[in-house]
């Protein structure tokens, strides 16, 4: 039995397979081993695991956060603590979405989520990358950012006036409480992105439509074309962002003369089929 893991920092996605092809998948909340501990993940996971009888064999993580060796370690540790010794990799979010958009073949494959990232991908790994730089110094087109770039217009009054009203009817947003979560709670990317909604459904205002041309713009100039690969290779996405606004980012890859890919929502059903034939 494999079970397979896409890990953010706001949600992890499960999947179960067992050898006859039958699945089942489930969620937990998001496990990056900068913010969580060992010990804290074991005590969340432990009562989940149990309650899905999981005689697993093999485990895959891919999940934001994992950088170096040191912080899969604190992933692992607690695969161990749960599974006992069972073959267990841990890798990046990055090498998961490529895995995932481009199999066995080379590619530049980007992750266009709660967050943003972009790499080239030699068909077997990740052979380099652009730093995301989070939020604050770059993250360009993440769920994160265009919520930003929306409260931000909203407040400063760029956003017009119509389409202000509207916002705040269905945010009810009031300066404070924004300024308190955003600066002083817990994973403030993730309170950003929930403004997201609001770009796909008035997709048709044209403020929208200019927002999100902007920032695939900004992704694409900021991250892609930094990697000289990506004018002979596809480039490939996962996440929700990509996925929902698909018709304005393959306009702005067309305007930059770059060969799409394909868009996934989440990377996992395809890293199950990765998996089966590794």
């Amino acid at each position: 039995m494999i079970l397979l893991a896409d890990s953010g920092s706001t949600k992890t996605d499960w999947l179960v397979a067992d050898d006859f092809g039958e699945t089942r998948r489930f969620q937990t909340s998001g496990i990056n081993p900068f913010f969580r501990t060992t010990e804290d993940i074991v005590n969340e996971l432990a009562p989940v695991f149990k309650l899905h009888h999981l005689p697993v064999e093999e485990i895959f993580f891919y999940g934001a956060g994992v950088v170096n060796e040191e912080k899969a370690e604190v992933i692992k540790q607690a695969m161990r603590q749960l599974f006992g010794d069972v073959r267990c990799e841990v890798a990046s979010d990055v090498l998961g979405a490529a895995r995932a958009v481009c199999g066995n073949t080379a590619g530049i494959a980007c992750i266009l989520g709660t967050g943003a990232n972009a790499c080239y991908y030699d068909g077997a790994q990740v052979v380099k990358g652009i730093p995301p730089m989070g939020f604050i110094l770059g993250d360009e087109a993440s769920g994160a950012v265009l919520g930003r770039n929306l409260i931000g217009d909203y407040f400063k009054g760029v956003m017009p006036a119509d389409l202000r009203e509207k916002f705040y009817a269905q945010f009810g947003v009031e300066k404070d409480t924004v300024l308190e979560r955003v600066y002083r709670t817990e994973k403030p990317n993730k309170y950003l992105a929930t403004f997201t909604v609001f770009l796909s459904e008035n997709i048709g205002e044209s403020y929208c439509r200019d927002l999100l041309h902007m920032q695939f713009r900004a992704f694409i100039e900021r991250n892609v074309l930094q990697l000289p690969e990506s004018a002979d290779h596809p480039v490939s996405f996962v996440g929700s962002i990509a996925h929902f606004f698909r018709d304005i980012l393959k306009d702005e890859l067309e305007r930059h003369k770059l060969t799409l890919g394909t868009i996934q929502k989440g990377p996992i059903e395809a890293l199950l089929a990765y998996h089966f034939q590794h």
